[in-house]
């Protein structure tokens, strides 16, 4: 748990128990709900012993996490794991859908402006939207946990694989296939995370992996990472030279490998565009030091602990050993903060609903993060969530098992107010130890 001194500035983390201690005694009071936090009512942080913590990064296309640890002589202690979800997909479909509302009005018979395209500049360093939202969101979170625990240092891992080599138009081939670097790290770790380490013939995971050709060398199949797939040890001497039509005879299952195969580099490439950028940012803010994917996998598979994005982020770095893990993981989703927009067009990009003005309703808006007790009826029972406001009085709330419609708002008490993100818990993978 995150304390505070009286003051507001952040001390050592302390176990769960020792906050419900603080609690129930009176010396403390709750500062915020999630993440959870306690502020102490008479201690400062002159009066206390602060070692500090650092914060791991593991920056991801679809998912970044982030692990606060303490660290002594090469020793890692996890105390908490953060996985955000990131909502740069939406952001580029929505941004698509503009452009293509400008294109039709500038060719649809409407009335004649000069082009301005050709004035549009991007400054050096320039990202595209759905880009620098992940590194905002980032570096969004290492500023809350900044305010919340006292951190002395960032480790982000700084590059995994290069994409630019594995499109560019020359074939991997040769000595440099079968035994340079981009055989040893580049592709094969591409691979691992393109298939989530898994046998894309027989779904076989934790077993040796494989390189395998969709359609192999002997027949004219080519080196390109789009014919490159993993396959388990069995798979891979049962295919032997066939082409995956003769081995695979299921057409659903070779209709997904064909698929898998061909799947564009666009994930992989988000993920190394924003490293850089990402780092940067968090160097001026904070001692900032970098690892690399291939370090980041070594320290987890000598610590025996599985591949999460929360664990890659504890593992990121120059570390001897990790002694302790967390086994729950809040995970933040970028919700946002709703639109702006005051109507929603139709298909063509015309105004065709107008919104309401007004955002709050009985002391409540919509994103706000709340309980609700119904003593009775077909909703009875607690459910805690985001909640959706209507003026009627007739909320929804989104809780992990689902959405909950129809809640009067007499039943409803706030916990915290609405911050652009929607929280859930789950489980981490493999580990039973907890903090």
């Amino acid at each position: 748990m995150f304390v505070l001194d009286k003051n507001g500035v952040p001390l050592q983390p302390c176990p769960p128990a020792r906050a419900r201690k603080l609690l129930t005694k009176g010396r403390a009071v709750v500062a915020r709900h999630t993440p959870f936090t306690i502020r102490l009512t008479e201690r400062t942080a002159a009066e206390s012993e602060v070692d500090g913590v650092q914060i791991g990064v593991d920056p991801g296309s679809q998912h970044t996490g982030l692990a606060v640890f303490t660290a002594r002589a090469g020793e890692r202690r996890g105390r908490y794991a953060l996985q955000l979800d990131h909502r740069g997909a939406r952001i580029r479909k929505k941004t698509q859908q503009r452009s293509g509302y400008r294109r039709r009005r500038r060719t649809a018979n409407l009335r004649h402006r000069t082009p301005r395209f050709s004035n549009r500049t991007r400054p050096r360093g320039w990202l595209a939207p759905s880009l620098r939202h992940r590194v905002e969101t980032t570096l969004s979170w290492v500023d809350r946990l900044t305010r919340w625990a006292p951190v002395r240092a960032v480790h982000v891992e700084r590059i995994a694989f290069d994409t630019h080599a594995l499109s560019a138009g020359k074939p991997l081939e040769g000595a440099e296939y079968q035994q340079g670097t981009l055989a040893g790290f580049e592709v094969r770790e591409y691979l691992l995370a393109k298939f989530d380490r898994t046998c894309v013939y027989c779904g076989a995971v934790n077993v040796p992996l494989n390189i395998d050709h969709v359609y192999p060398r002997s027949l004219g199949g080519s080196d390109r990472v789009s014919n490159l797939v993993l396959a388990c040890v069995p798979c891979n001497q049962t295919k032997t030279n066939r082409p995956v039509e003769a081995f695979v005879t299921n057409k659903h299952t070779l209709a997904r490998v064909l698929t898998q195969a061909k799947a564009p580099l666009r994930d992989a490439a988000a993920a190394q565009s924003t490293r850089w950028a990402l780092w940067q940012a968090l160097d001026q803010r904070l001692p900032t030091q970098v690892g690399s994917g291939g370090r980041t996998k070594f320290n987890r598979t000598r610590n025996h602990l599985p591949k999460t994005h929360t664990l890659d982020a504890l593992a990121v770095g120059k570390i001897e050993t990790l002694t302790q893990t967390v086994d729950r993981v809040l995970v933040a989703g970028c919700a946002g903060r709703g639109s702006y927009a005051r109507t929603t067009p139709d298909r063509y990009g015309f105004p065709r609903l107008r919104a309401a003005r007004q955002k709050q309703y009985f002391s409540f808006t919509t994103g706000d993060l709340v309980r609700a007790v119904v003593p009775s009826g077909k909703r009875a029972g607690t459910h805690t969530g985001r909640v959706l406001v209507r003026a009627r009085g007739s909320f929804d709330i989104t809780t992990g098992h689902g959405r909950q419609a129809g809640i009067n708002h007499k039943h409803v008490r706030l916990l915290q107010r609405a911050d652009g993100y929607a929280y859930t818990w789950k489980k981490e993978e493999g580990v039973s130890s907890r903090f």
